[in-house]
């Protein structure tokens, strides 16, 4: 645990908070400054700062835990869908670095834009940028 992260804290039950789920790898908390009604977060107990510090193992473990957490929440909420949102880095929106991932239930005519603006690239765009990647 990393003493000066809120979210291991919260985790680790240093704070009290919402607590949904719980097991010896993870602590799933209501979110405090919730997108929509029943918004979820899955904090591992051991401190990462972001999806590249996870082990294979627990990321794979989390993965598990969210389909788990989503299906439970829609059963109960009456959801219409979920966004499962993870950031990694400052420009992609994590404002806590500690690995986590948002479950967050969404409802028809809820106002919220989890979303981008897609982008247009050509045929000949995605090809060379493909070739370019590709592993």
């Amino acid at each position: 645990m990393n003493d000066n992260c809120i979210f291991c804290k919260l985790a680790n039950h240093v704070f009290d908070t919402n607590i949904i789920y719980e097991d010896e790898d993870f602590t799933v908390i209501l979110d405090a400054g919730p997108a929509t009604r029943g918004h979820a977060l899955i904090l591992p107990k051991e401190h990462y700062a972001d999806l590249y510090e996870m082990p294979d193992e627990l990321l794979a473990k989390a993965a598990v835990l969210a389909k788990k957490i989503v299906t439970g929440l829609s059963e109960k909420l009456h959801t219409d869908g979920y966004n499962i949102v993870q950031n990694n880095g400052e420009t992609a929106g994590q404002t806590v670095f500690h690995f986590h991932i948002h479950l967050i239930p969404r409802y028809k005519n809820d106002g919220q834009l989890i979303g981008w603006k897609p982008g247009k690239p050509t045929d000949e765009e995605l090809k060379a940028l493909a070739a370019e990647i590709r592993f």
